[in-house]
């Protein structure tokens, strides 16, 4: 596998690099980032274990599967560790990180070590290579905040969307105009304000009465 082919991949992890593709196998990517041993995707890695398990793809045994060679699937386990490490001194709570801690039976004393280091600003020696906490803590913190955004931007438009189809159900076009320049207290011509009060205000006052919410929720 190219090294190219794998960046484009990764970038659709969160961790954008090169244009994105249409698919791909999360847990095959994973494990090519960990044969790679390329320190910048290595540095990335808990970002990209945070997006996939956060959206039900992670598989630690699937990914181990895919790495044949026995120091691969050591370098897998340290990644993780070193993760829910980064994950801790950030201060990020992920309900499937204690799960994950459990399922790999780490030593406690393994995870201090860590995690003094990280806190202290020690390198850690992860795969081969020496990781700095700075790196590590501004990658993660960086790109999981501009997934962060784009979930929220997808929460806002969905609302929105469902805002606007909910209107169109009530209201004509010219109403609904004439409903969100009230709503705006934006200026109205004064055939605008006649044809408001004498045809939207009725569906706007019975849209409010909370005796027709109530049933309208139990009939919808």
């Amino acid at each position: 596998m190219k090294n190219k082919t794998l960046l484009k991949k990764v970038k659709m992890l969160g961790y954008p690099l090169f244009e994105k593709e249409e698919s791909l196998d999360v847990n095959a990517t994973l494990a090519e980032v960990v044969q790679s041993k390329n320190l910048r995707l290595l540095e990335g890695f808990p970002l990209l274990l945070a997006n996939s398990a956060e959206k039900g793809l992670f598989n630690y045994d699937m990914v181990k599967w895919h790495l044949k060679k026995p120091f691969d699937k050591l370098y897998l386990s340290k990644l993780v560790l070193m993760s829910l490490v980064l994950y801790e001194v950030l201060n990020v709570k992920f309900s499937w990180a204690d799960k994950l801690y459990k399922l790999l039976s780490f030593k406690k004393e393994d995870y201090n070590e860590m995690l003094g280091k990280l806190k202290r600003g020690k390198e850690l020696q992860v795969a081969n290579n020496s990781m700095s906490p700075e790196r590590l803590k501004n990658t993660f913190k960086n790109y999981f905040k501009e997934e962060e955004s784009k979930l929220t931007e997808l929460a806002y438009m969905k609302e929105e969307f469902g805002l606007e189809y909910a209107l169109s159900q009530v209201f004509s076009s010219k109403q609904k105009e004439l409903f969100l320049k009230r709503l705006r207290g934006e200026k109205m011509t004064k055939t605008e304000r006649e044809y408001y009060s004498r045809v939207v205000r009725k569906k706007v006052e019975a849209l409010a009465n909370p005796e027709l919410h109530r049933l309208a929720q139990k009939v919808k």
